[in-house]
């Protein structure tokens, strides 16, 4: 993950929350300023904690609740095994038991391998760049305990502070309390590096992008719409074929139809798709120039979602 929720240079924009920063640093004795460290340390937790969620203890869990749920249901229909309900129950009992137990093991053990050690710290580091009007270009979902697609409040959400108010010099875009949603636009100011006098800008976002952001989310429907008027158009030209009523033969004029919605979606699946790499490309282009030292704004949405699913 090369694309971080805040660079150091970000963070020592504001020497308060630099300060604020490095006091949590000594308590975890880890630098939170230096990207590369931060960088290993993300990568390696996230390895770690998807290897507990392979762990033997969840899967075995999960299999003997499932076990333990259908057995009931599968006991009536073996006759073999109807003389011995009450055994075959209460054998679903101690699987329910024993699944619940294993999975609340492998549960605890997720979740302590998520909320100690330097990747807590870390959270704090996150909410402390909020509270001073530092922006996060993104926070991936499994660094807060969230699932997958990114619902819910998750298991270790980032912590929240007091707003702090902003230094004089401070622009307006950087205010603390002001909602970090704008999207990383062309217009961005080209922010200096923490260690550099020459500033390293942040690539202005290409039109493709924009267009990307605008139809990341639409369609999805052409095949599903396509198959019903293809069934419909079939289901039609049957009756009118065993019921010797020939009007339902005008039911076939949903085949065309069908066709030509699959071509829609297919034309725009394939400029969804190439949207898409341009995208990708620009997000790993911020991704190198804040390697370089640049203050990236938060990203859009759609953008967010790309880096997170992409691991950019």
């Amino acid at each position: 993950m090369d694309l971080l929720p805040v660079n150091g240079a970000a963070l020592a924009d504001d020497p308060r929350a630099l300060e604020a920063v490095r006091a949590v640093g000594l308590r975890y004795g880890f630098d939170y300023t230096d990207d590369a460290a931060v960088t290993a340390l993300l990568a390696e937790r996230k390895r770690a904690l998807e290897a507990e969620q392979r762990q033997p203890a969840a899967w075995l869990g999960v299999l003997a609740l499932t076990a333990g749920l259908l057995l009931p249901f599968v006991v009536p229909m073996v006759p073999a095994l109807t003389d011995r309900l009450f055994a075959a129950l209460g054998a679903a009992g101690c699987l329910l038991v024993v699944g619940v137990a294993l999975v609340v093991h492998a549960r605890t053990r997720w979740k302590r391998a998520l909320s100690r050690g330097p990747l807590a710290g870390y959270r704090e580091v996150l909410g402390l760049a909020r509270a001073h009007g530092v922006p996060l270009t993104h926070v991936p979902a499994w660094l807060e305990g969230r699932s997958s697609t990114g619902g819910g409040k998750g298991a270790a959400p980032i912590p929240t502070y007091a707003t702090v108010e902003p230094l004089p010099d401070t622009p307006p875009s950087h205010a603390p309390g002001a909602p970090s949603t704008t999207p990383i636009a062309a217009s961005t100011t080209a922010p200096s590096t923490a260690s550099a006098a020459a500033p390293v800008a942040v690539p202005p976002k290409p039109e493709a992008v924009r267009s990307y952001e605008t139809m990341a989310d639409v369609g999805g429907w052409h095949d599903e719409t396509g198959c019903l008027l293809f069934l419909a158009g079939g289901g039609g030209a049957i009756w009118a074929a065993t019921s010797a009523e020939p009007v339902g033969y005008g039911a076939l004029l949903l085949v065309p139809l069908a066709g030509y919605v699959w071509l829609i979606g297919r034309r725009q699946g394939r400029e969804k798709e190439r949207l898409r790499k341009a995208a990708l490309a620009y997000v790993r282009e911020v991704a190198a120039a804040q390697a370089a030292g640049a203050k990236v704004p938060e990203l859009s949405p759609e953008l967010r979602k790309l880096a997170e699913t992409e691991d950019v």
